[in-house]
């Protein structure tokens, strides 16, 4: 099938047409309306596309116009449009579906809501209740033909994974990709001829976004391997289990890989299902023009390259103290923060005991210690502590943010990005209670859409970005609100 993707904006055409072109349609875009018109006309040859997709407000020709153009013309009168725009008010949508709109969806959308749109357009078939998915291929690199084989026992027994193939090294792995087509690759990161680092590379670089889960030592040189990989572009990492018999192994591979792999392998059935996961734009939030006193981010899954993008866009002219949670053991958070702070050129550093939060520093719990927040609004210290765990999480965003909100209340802004969970709900709830902003990242963008999903469904968002214009929200506030 083939669509007309029709906005203004490239981020949002690029999202619409990469939720499309995962439902099987090829996608043609255009800026406006008159360039729309003119897609028309080239693709006469090939026959009129199945639907076309169209915002509302653009220059040169608005998105009604163009969907009034269209239904006086014979050959479109009939032609699906579905009409994606921030306009929420009913009044609205009833003037867009009086020009000629057959559905209308609200950004911030998710790939199920539009789905949903699809069906009800009887362009996708509602999938039956049994309608069974194919299972996750999976390719296993690794050197050790023990930990090949556990690997290969233990993901294979379950029946929504499927082993498509193994791998000794780097360059046989590379190799195996273009026939094995792999759905994820298990790489370890330590490995002779071509090891875990290079081989990502060369499969960020010939295979594009195929999801890469590290499998790595827990040792002080397998962390910051693993950090380096995280950076370079690995979706996740999981911990290789060390000192274990063959049951254990398997155990702690059940418990800890099989859960990840599935959630970075999501958008296939929440594409398909139909149901929407995530509240229309008319639940976001206005915020109290309160002065920001400080920013708090939550970050999971994919965080380092998130916080790679986000934090260069507003850290160097930030007037205010930055704290970060980012899961991860204790053995890797004081590489990331040193990578973070040679790569961006920026004050990064993990948090001490102690610590004076200082304006434009950033400070990153360390793995295994919760973060808090204590003294006063002008000299706000660190305190660190082995608190049992909350969301199963040491360190957890909800003691930040708690903490955040007692010393900054309304003048609190969260940030969460990427990450598997819901931890930063409950924190985010009482950053909205008193007052301040919570920003989240979009489906789209996210690695895993878990934590920052949870917070825009609660409807405690009051703005739902891609990871490339969330540091740039940072930034535009703190301009406003600082001082």
């Amino acid at each position: 099938m083939r669509a007309l993707v029709v906005d203004d904006s490239k981020p949002s055409r690029s999202i619409v047409a990469r939720a499309l072109a995962d439902l099987q349609f090829e996608c043609t875009e255009a800026a406006n309306g008159q360039e729309a018109l003119a897609a028309l006309a080239a693709l006469a040859t090939k026959g009129r596309p199945d639907l076309i997709t169209v915002n509302w407000h653009m220059p040169v020709m608005d998105g009604i116009e163009l969907v009034r153009q269209l239904r006086r013309e014979p050959a479109y009168r009939k032609l699906p449009i579905l009409m994606i725009s921030t306009e929420h008010q009913q009044e609205q949508i009833a003037l867009a579906r009086q020009a000629g709109i057959d559905e209308y969806l609200a950004k911030p959308f998710t790939a199920a809501a539009l789905a949903r749109k699809l069906v009800d357009l009887g362009l996708v078939a509602e999938p039956s209740h049994g309608e069974s998915r194919p299972p996750i291929g999976v390719l296993i690199c690794d050197d050790s033909a023990t930990i090949r084989g556990i690997l290969t026992a233990t993901l294979g027994a379950d029946p929504e994974l499927k082993i498509v193939g193994t791998a000794i090294n780097g360059e046989a792995c590379l190799a195996a990709i273009p026939a094995a087509r792999p759905d994820l690759v298990l790489l370890d990161v330590e490995m002779p001829v071509m090891d875990g680092i290079t081989t990502l590379r060369e499969i960020r670089r010939r295979f594009g976004k195929l999801p890469v889960v590290m499998f790595s030592s827990l040792t002080e040189r397998g962390a910051k391997a693993t950090v380096d990989a995280l950076l370079a572009g690995a979706n996740d990492y999981v911990a290789k289990p060390a000192g274990l018999d063959a049951r254990e192994v398997a155990e702690r591979i059940r418990t800890d890989v099989i859960g990840r792999i599935k959630s970075l392998i999501p958008r296939r059935a929440a594409a398909s299902s139909g149901r929407a996961t995530a509240r229309p734009a008319e639940t976001l939030r206005t915020v109290r023009q309160e002065r920001i006193r400080g920013v708090v981010i939550a970050v999971s899954t994919g965080g380092p390259t998130a916080l790679a993008e986000v934090l260069p866009a507003f850290v160097p002219d930030a007037r205010v103290p930055i704290l970060v949670v980012q899961h991860m053991p204790a053995a890797f958070t004081a590489h990331l923060a040193e990578r973070l702070a040679k790569t961006g050129g920026l004050p990064v550093r993990e948090a001490a005991d102690g610590d004076v939060a200082k304006p434009g520093e950033v400070l990153l719990a360390p793995g295994g210690r919760h973060l808090e927040l204590v003294g006063d609004t002008a000299q706000p210290r660190v305190r660190l502590t082995n608190d049992p765990p909350e969301n199963s999480c040491r360190p957890a965003a909800d003691v930040l943010f708690r903490s955040a909100v007692r010393l900054w209340g309304g003048g609190t802004l969260g940030v969460v990005l990427t990450g598997m969970g819901k931890d930063g709900l409950a924190g985010s709830r009482e950053i909205v209670a008193a007052g301040g902003g919570v920003i989240a990242q979009d489906e789209f963008s996210s690695v895993v859409w878990g934590m920052p999903g949870e917070v825009v469904r609660a409807g405690l968002a009051d703005a739902v970005l891609p990871l490339s214009q969330v540091g740039v929200e940072v930034a535009l506030r703190l301009k406003r609100r600082s001082g």
